[in-house]
């Protein structure tokens, strides 16, 4: 059986450069079938470098979730390649590609996706148990008083803000040591004061300690933060944004459609 993550000697396809840490080549995902099919992503090529934070952007159904759910390996694209850390996506099973996914990967949601029953320190070690490695409880508090919570360690979620959880759900996703981390409107939920401290977090991350983020956003404050801005519109690239500022990002979300030729 054919392995599901391959190294650049092997296999038929090159994952790319070492200073890849992200890379799908001609990714396609439909929805539906005959006369209900929706393409979400239409061939999608991109490459993001390590120690990179990037925006993703698009107005609604463009394909900026899909793009996240498949660069992560939370859903399998039709076809294509995806390769996350010099590591090819594809085929082999379920429980393999979780087991890649909790190694390499990091996740921040809208939603925070806390257990209520845990607490702060619980839910920050929960990847770690999960993949059953060790839990080294001094790094863990470490990387929750990086993140402004040490003195939070024994409360559960309901005690905290929204702008405190997601902090939670940020030392959740660094405390295994990520190479990616994916983040789906993760200030989408936030007041503005909350949702700067959670962006500087996620830049610290990339810019202090080489972590690759990339972050799915509707807002150009938010992408401001970033690196860059991939922009999408009908499940294909249209254009990229390096030292994006929030007045650019919002010009050019205003003008996506205006250099797709007539007919197309």
């Amino acid at each position: 059986m054919m392995r599901m993550f391959r190294s650049g000697a092997r296999g038929n396809h090159d994952p790319g450069p070492a200073s890849e840490a992200l890379r799908l080549v001609k990714v396609t995902r439909t929805y539906g079938s005959a006369d209900n099919a929706v393409t979400a992503l239409d061939g999608v090529t991109l490459s993001l470098g390590r120690g990179t934070f990037t925006a993703v952007m698009g107005p609604s159904g463009s394909g900026k979730s899909t793009l996240l759910q498949c660069a992560a390996g939370l859903d399998r694209p039709d076809s294509g390649i995806v390769c996350v850390d010099g590591k090819e996506l594809t085929g082999g099973g379920e429980a393999e590609l979780t087991k890649f996914r909790r190694g390499r990967v990091g996740f921040v949601f809208q939603q925070y996706n806390l257990l209520e029953t845990l607490t702060v320190a619980q839910n920050t070690v929960l990847p770690l148990k999960l993949a059953g490695r060790r839990v080294d409880r001094k790094r863990a508090r470490e990387v929750l008083t990086s993140v402004g919570l040490g003195d939070r360690l024994g409360h559960r979620p309901d005690q905290l803000s929204g702008g405190q959880r997601q902090r939670v759900a940020i030392a959740r996703a660094l405390v295994t040591e990520p190479r990616v981390i994916f983040a789906d409107e993760p200030t989408g939920a936030l007041d503005t004061r909350s949702a700067r401290q959670v962006l500087l977090l996620l830049q610290e991350a990339a810019r202090v300690h080489g972590r690759t983020v990339v972050m799915v956003t509707h807002d150009p404050v938010a992408a401001s933060y970033a690196d860059s801005v991939v922009f999408l519109a009908d499940g294909r690239l249209a254009g990229r944004m390096d030292a994006p500022t929030p007045d650019a990002v919002a010009e050019r979300l205003a003008h996506l459609g205006d250099d797709v030729p007539a007919g197309v």
